[in-house]
């Protein structure tokens, strides 16, 4: 598949442009904000307040944002014209992603910033970041790639947000029933995991092993979420 930067731009510029028209999804930004001022005080328990603010964002704000953008292009039925023209596979899903990867990096960066969180090790940290956004922007777009309308994606998201966002508060009940061990291989239980790396006394392993989670997770999503479009490219 080629890439084409002129293509890919042109559809950032298209949805920053409606994203700034819709009241409703642009105040969005502002939820990890508000959260990061609620949780200033975190003090000791700030790993974990951390931990909920990403990834509750992740969710309210990239899975949401980018499940919008593809679901309002199906309302106007403007999808199907943008799979026609010129532009590839990658045109469309870098085009119309990075928008949701640039807004969700500026939001959490200054919800962090407000917290004053330092992580034991900042370039992991950074990492795990990252790649959530790209999972979770991924997720937004099987979600919006299967909502006809706005109200549609609303609720698609649902899914995501009790399995992803709810796996590390699960978790915490795997003494009492086993299964739900299998929880703490999702995302969202390793980036916790990540976060609560003690400050000093880890090890390369503490930081690598929950990275290499997330990393995977992403890796999976996002190419299903190519071959997904693929396929609705084919069905319409």
């Amino acid at each position: 598949m080629n890439f084409s930067l002129k293509r890919a731009r042109a559809i950032f510029v298209k949805d920053y442009k409606e994203f700034t028209r819709n009241y409703g999804l642009s105040i969005m930004l502002f939820v990890p904000i508000i959260f990061a001022i609620i949780f200033r005080g975190a003090g000791p328990n700030l790993p974990g307040a951390i931990g909920f603010l990403l990834n509750l964002s992740f969710v309210l704000l990239t899975c949401f944002a980018q499940a919008c953008l593809f679901a309002e292009e199906k309302e106007r039925s403007t999808l199907r014209s943008l799979m026609m023209t010129p532009a590839t596979t990658l045109d469309v899903l870098i085009g119309k992603s990075a928008l949701v990867f640039v807004l969700s990096t500026i939001a959490l960066s200054i919800s962090i910033l407000i917290l004053g969180y330092k992580p034991p090790s900042l370039w992991a940290f950074v990492a795990a970041t990252l790649f959530s956004i790209i999972l979770y922007t991924s997720l937004g777009t099987i979600c919006g790639l299967y909502s006809k309308t706005l109200v549609d994606a609303s609720f698609s998201i649902l899914p995501v947000s009790i399995i992803f966002s709810g796996a590390p508060w699960g978790a915490v009940f795997e003494n009492d029933y086993p299964i739900l061990k299998v929880l703490n291989y999702m995302p969202s239980s390793q980036l916790v995991h990540l976060l609560n790396v003690p400050r000093t006394g880890f090890t390369v392993e503490d930081l690598t092993k929950p990275l290499l989670f997330i990393m995977s997770w992403t890796v999976v999503v996002t190419v299903v979420s190519v071959v997904l479009y693929q396929r609705r490219l084919k069905d319409e």
